[in-house]
């Protein structure tokens, strides 16, 4: 069972307002990328192409894999999961929305269960279900999910095609720039960049390359850091029904708590509440859920506006902004069904601030811990820890990558 103590837990006292944060300039920003000359990267008089890069992102544009199905799962991916095309996710849409994987009929954590398959690596239990992957090791799990899911059902469809050991996915948007995503075959995120029209580039992440054959191991990605002096967690989680607009793009935009040794990986940053906790965050606390379910209502999805404004206004000024979004639950059920389901609903409002407010989607990451870090320190079926936040890892990230 996973850790619910220690110094990473929220505030047990979900009703205190926080703080506004002041408004300041961030320290280590990436400034924006000066556009490139308009020809492809490795072409003459071009931007070469990144080492280690792979020949489909060499100039070219990825195409897709010689008899693959687009939207279908690739060879060692997880099975597909995510919204039906055309699923309703916006103001105004009829019946409940939200529903992640509601394309294979998914909208309940008991139609998961019934796909989910074991097995065993060593020490590690490996579970399987569709759209995401679980691994096991001891009293530590952590969940992870088709990183390309969201894209598939916002316009044309996504381009995949494999390379060597990676699978690159090309999302073309409407105003002629493209998301460029690289996992490799397990599903782990390596690298994700936006091409704009003229040729010039942007990474929001770099994870870096494991060695071919390497176990994931979660605790290769745990980084531990001494807690900030004078460090009271609770004075940088903004709830956001006691917020308005500014306050809650102030904490969005507000930078690290205290220094920072380096840059990190997202996988890092994923693993790693001591990284995630030296930027402040936003409680989602307009957002609930119903015990073993990851649908969102209409008339909640219209209370995510003030985040969307947020987000949209952070991403416009800079286009390299990063965002996690985290779904967390309460203690009812199992440690599996909880991670998952906290992984599905932090897709769910991901999926939500696109769909009905334009966020772009490759500027957010999520990523579900389950029962851990209990809002309310109360066992049982309590609402409040059913429950997203987000916060702004850009200042966490190595992305010198596309620099």
């Amino acid at each position: 069972m996973p850790n619910r103590g220690g110094p990473n837990q929220a505030s047990p006292n979900p009703t205190s307002p926080s703080p506004t944060l002041p408004n300041q300039t961030l320290p280590g920003r990436a400034a924006p990328n000066q556009a490139l000359p308009n020809v492809p990267p490795g072409a003459p008089g071009g931007r070469p192409g990144r080492p280690g890069q792979p020949p489909a992102m060499q100039g070219q544009i990825p195409g897709q894999i010689p008899g693959h199905t687009p939207g279908q799962p690739l060879p060692g991916q997880p099975p597909r999961g995510g919204l039906s095309t055309g699923a309703a996710i916006g103001i105004g849409a009829a019946g409940v929305v939200g529903g992640i994987l509601a394309g294979q009929g998914l909208k309940r954590l008991e139609d998961v269960r019934q796909q989910r398959r074991e097995e065993r690596d060593g020490d590690v239990t490996i579970i399987r279900e569709p759209g995401s992957t679980i691994y096991r090791d001891g009293d530590r799990a952590f969940i992870r999910h088709d990183e390309n899911e969201r894209f598939r059902e916002f316009g044309p469809p996504v381009r995949q095609q494999r390379s060597g050991n990676d699978i690159v996915t090309v999302f073309d948007r409407p105003d002629g720039s493209q998301i460029i995503t690289v996992t490799d075959v397990d599903g782990r995120l390596i690298s994700r960049q936006r091409r704009f029209p003229n040729g010039r580039e942007i990474y929001l992440v770099d994870n870096g390359r494991r060695p071919r054959g390497d176990r994931y191991d979660m605790r290769d990605d745990v980084v531990v850091l001494p807690p900030p002096r004078d460090y009271e967690r609770d004075r940088y989680i903004l709830d956001a029904d006691q917020a308005n607009e500014r306050q809650i793009y102030d904490t969005l935009m507000a930078p690290p708590v205290a220094p920072l040794p380096r840059r990190y990986s997202l996988d890092q940053v994923r693993a790693s509440p001591d990284l995630r906790n030296r930027m402040p965050s936003v409680n989602i606390d307009t957002i609930t859920f119903d015990t073993g379910t990851w649908e969102i209502a209409p008339d909640q999805v219209r209370r995510l506006a003030a985040i969307a404004d947020g987000l949209n206004r952070a991403i416009k000024a800079a286009p390299n902004e990063v965002f996690l979004v985290e779904g967390y639950t309460d203690t009812v059920g199992s440690d599996v069904d909880n991670l998952t389901l906290s992984d599905r609903r932090a897709q769910a409002v991901a999926a939500a601030l696109t769909q009905s407010f334009n966020v772009p989607p490759e500027n957010l990451f999520s990523q579900g811990y389950g029962e851990q870090y209990l809002k309310v320190q109360r066992e049982g079926d309590v609402r409040e820890n059913r429950r997203v936040t987000v916060r702004r890892v850009t200042p966490l990230l190595n992305q010198s990558a596309g620099n």
